[in-house]
């Protein structure tokens, strides 16, 4: 029986294990991969993190490049390693949870090849489960290559011949830039009307100023949270207007529908199209957890991690309480916040005995 059982060893679940450390708690963290940084080292190889190195910090250990660098997969992956080794942090590999459910007062944790017992959980599974594909892919000729940029990794993966990149969130418009650099025509799907953000700003870093403007420390209750939340997410760090208007790319509209060779868009019908990187996203998955409610955005409902089933938090979704919440950098104020939490539970928990045991021998 273990006090805390963290699901996750990404950087939700390490920035936890870090104030558990600290607490001497009894815990362990459970993990699907076979090693730290699986996640980051399975994504595309020219990934750039759009933080730079000094808002990368978990707590207690610094981020291990100069100010201002931008971190690859590989460096991120490497850290988190380091940081388990620097503070010993126990993780059970190869244990994806297929189940958790609460007997009595204590937890059930089924893992791939173990269950574990525990008072209380923290999911730190973070926001991105389920790899989303448009239904309309399955009406695609087998002759056209589809890849969903979750397993995509670079331009040497597609045959030769046209690429069509589906999305206009980051992970599209990066992918998008990366493809047409190799000079094949290529059609973007999606909303062209984004706003994108340079890195820097008259000599600053952009999430400088984010910081000095109070948008990393604006809440999701408060006015500027709501505003921010609510809103479409800018590209940060690509010229999207002048990526958009490269000659070797069509930008198409929305995808409609398909048959076989033709992809139908809202500006044209396609029919020399070898491959597709669909850039669309995830969605949440969190029906292996029994009895939680869910919001509207399909997270489970809660209040800054809390959850309204007693003994059950979670950390490192998006908008848990701040916009870097689900961020690299920013989880550890969650984290700080939870083991708070914890600590004045445990306090209750205490004083609440020994008042018990007085009346007891009185």
């Amino acid at each position: 029986m273990k006090d805390y059982i963290i699901i996750g060893a990404g950087q939700a679940g390490l920035a936890m294990a870090y104030y558990l450390n600290k607490q001497r708690a009894n815990y362990i963290v459970v993990d699907a991969n076979s090693e730290i940084g699986a996640p980051w080292l399975k994504r595309w190889d020219s990934l750039k993190l759009f933080t730079p190195s000094e808002f990368n910090n978990l707590p207690g250990m610094n981020f291990p490049h100069e100010k201002g660098h931008y971190a690859d997969k590989y460096e991120v992956a490497k850290y988190l390693k380091s940081y388990v080794k620097k503070f010993n942090i126990p993780v059970a590999f190869n244990q994806k949870v297929s189940s958790l459910k609460k007997e009595n007062d204590y937890f059930i944790v089924k893992g791939e090849s173990q269950i574990y017992k525990t008072k209380n959980v923290i999911v730190a599974t973070g926001p991105f489960h389920t790899p989303f594909t448009p239904p309309c892919h399955t009406n695609i000729s087998k002759d056209i290559f589809q890849i969903h940029s979750e397993h995509y990794k670079s331009p040497s993966q597609l045959q030769n011949g046209a690429t069509l990149v589906v999305g206009a969130g980051d992970s599209g418009v990066q992918i998008l830039e990366e493809i047409s650099n190799t000079d094949r025509e290529v059609y973007f799907s999606g909303n062209t009307n984004i706003t994108s953000i340079p890195q820097e700003i008259l000599g600053k870093t952009l999430w400088w100023w984010f910081k000095k403007v109070g948008f990393l420390t604006a809440h999701k209750y408060s006015w500027v949270g709501k505003k921010l939340s609510t809103g479409g997410q800018p590209i940060i760090g690509t010229d999207v207007k002048s990526l958009f208007k490269k000659s070797n790319i069509t930008c198409v509209g929305r995808t409609l529908g398909a048959n076989l060779d033709t992809i139908t868009f809202e500006k044209e019908k396609i029919s020399n199209i070898k491959n597709i990187v669909w850039a669309t996203g995830f969605k949440p998955n969190f029906d292996w957890i029994e009895n939680i409610k869910l919001d509207d955005s399909h997270y489970p409902t809660n209040f800054r991690g809390v959850s309204e089933i007693e003994g059950l938090y979670y950390l490192g979704l998006p908008w848990l309480y701040t916009r870097g919440s689900a961020t690299l950098g920013g989880v550890k104020k969650d984290a700080k916040y939870l083991s708070k939490y914890f600590k004045e539970k445990t306090k209750m928990i205490t004083k609440t005995n020994i008042l018990k045991a007085n009346k007891q021998v009185a």
